[in-house]
């Protein structure tokens, strides 16, 4: 189902013509309004003026996350305060929060895409959606819930937590479509046994998942474990939020709402432009953003865009499944190493569940990489041989796709903390 039949199938010219009005309108709005950027531009000798069409925007200077947090809290608005309706905040766990900020045109525009991205996904007005998604500061509740508003459909609004009521609610109020992590996701089909729940009871059709990395391996494993189709949807809260892009029933990339957002990759280390179809790390211009416009932000996600036509209809350019991100990349003695290619191992073996854990040290100016990682049920043994002869196997497999050495821990079933927000995969305790 298309939402918006006249920017979701614009033609490649029209889209052109298009971007290169907002960014030009963007580009005068935070040179006059945002004393940041108007240093920025300077620093860089240009002025609005000598941003014509979507071309010139790589003469832009780059924003970054230390961006915000040097003006936080409303440093980089560009309205005055009496025009911001709502204000989100990611945690802050690696520094100051990064704050951002809605106009009541940017909800309206922000329900808009994440109705273009139910869309997507087939949820109409006919579906029951039940967002558990936290509500609250995290964009992910609130920018669901008022998309599928929009797209009138009845929503549930569970927030994040409380498993039992969350499947509950699924099975008493006919639930056809689901927002959550992908991870979480997971966690409730390992519940649906210990709860009694039998997936026949459910009218579950479709899963709309994002908001932490999931390899096409885990895709796989959500759709099998939950009888559903599995959707990817993309987002981040500098940007908007949830909505950014997503799958359509094809699943052969996130179609990203370019009419609000224009994508580019760039090489993380040189940060030119690659060539076209070439991956890298994924850069973001909001055109009709308000409160928080951002010019030319460093998402750090790595993937690679698409222009090809979709089956589904859709002109709109389409970006792959993020293979990671730069700066959540491990190096381990030189080598590049990302969760989900782990991720992508276990989910091929029948004996792991695809709960783990990386723990990464430095012993004796060394670094070490440690897989903990639990065992299938009908896997888990008491004797040692069957466990050593399983991590070894682990071992071997997980070395094969890293080229770097790691030890392998196995857990007991459900030992491991489940999350029911981001996972948390990554454990740190090098002194770098």
């Amino acid at each position: 189902m298309i939402w918006n039949k006249a920017m979701e199938c614009m033609s490649r010219d029209d889209m052109r013509a298009y971007q290169s009005e907002k960014l030009r309108d963007v580009v005068e709005r935070v040179y006059h309004n945002v004393p940041a950027y108007r240093s920025k531009m300077q620093a860089a000798k240009l002025g609005p003026e000598d941003i014509r069409t979507i071309d010139d925007i790589i003469k832009l200077p780059f924003t970054v996350k230390t961006d915000l947090r040097d003006n936080y809290p409303f440093g980089l608005f560009a309205v005055p305060q009496r025009e911001i309706v709502r204000i989100h905040a990611s945690s802050g766990t690696t520094g100051k929060a990064t704050v951002v900020g809605y106009t009541r045109k940017d909800i309206a525009i922000w329900a808009e895409v994440v109705a273009r991205s139910l869309g997507c996904a087939d949820v109409g007005p006919d579906d029951i959606i039940q967002v558990a998604y936290g509500y609250g500061l995290f964009t992910g509740g609130l920018g669901l819930h008022y998309g599928a508003e929009k797209m009138g459909a009845s929503v549930v609004p569970a927030s994040s937590g409380n498993t039992k009521r969350q499947l509950q609610l699924m099975e008493d109020f006919g639930v056809t479509a689901l927002a959550c992590t992908p991870s979480y996701s997971l966690f409730l089909a390992e519940s649906m046994k210990e709860y009694g729940v039998k997936r026949s009871n459910l009218k579950l059709k479709v899963g709309i998942f994002g908001a932490e990395p999931w390899s096409e391996h885990m895709r796989t494993a959500i759709e099998e474990s939950l009888g559903i189709n599995a959707i990817d949807i993309y987002g981040l809260s500098e940007i908007m939020g949830p909505g950014v892009s997503c799958d359509c029933m094809f699943k052969c990339g996130m179609h990203v709402f370019e009419d609000h957002f224009i994508p580019e990759i760039i090489d993380p280390e040189t940060l030119q432009p690659v060539k076209p179809g070439d991956k890298g790390e994924l850069v973001f211009t909001t055109i009709t953003k308000e409160g928080l416009p951002l010019i030319r932000y460093r998402t750090r996600d790595l993937t690679r865009l698409l222009y090809e036509p979709c089956r589904c209809g859709r002109t709109l350019v389409r970006m792959e499944k993020c293979l990671g991100r730069s700066d959540d990349m491990l190096i381990i003695r030189g080598v590049n190493v990302f969760p989900s290619q782990i991720e992508t191992v276990l989910l091929n073996m029948s004996e792991t569940k695809p709960h783990y854990q990386l723990i990464v040290e430095r012993e004796h100016l060394l670094d070490t990489l440690t897989l903990v990682v639990e065992v299938d049920e009908q896997f888990f043994s008491d004797e040692i041989r069957k466990l050593e002869a399983l991590s070894e196997k682990i071992r071997k497999n997980v070395e094969s796709t890293l080229g770097v050495a790691v030890k392998v821990k196995l857990a007991e079933p459900k030992s491991l903390e489940r999350s029911e927000g981001k996972a948390k995969r990554i454990i740190d305790k090098r002194n770098i």
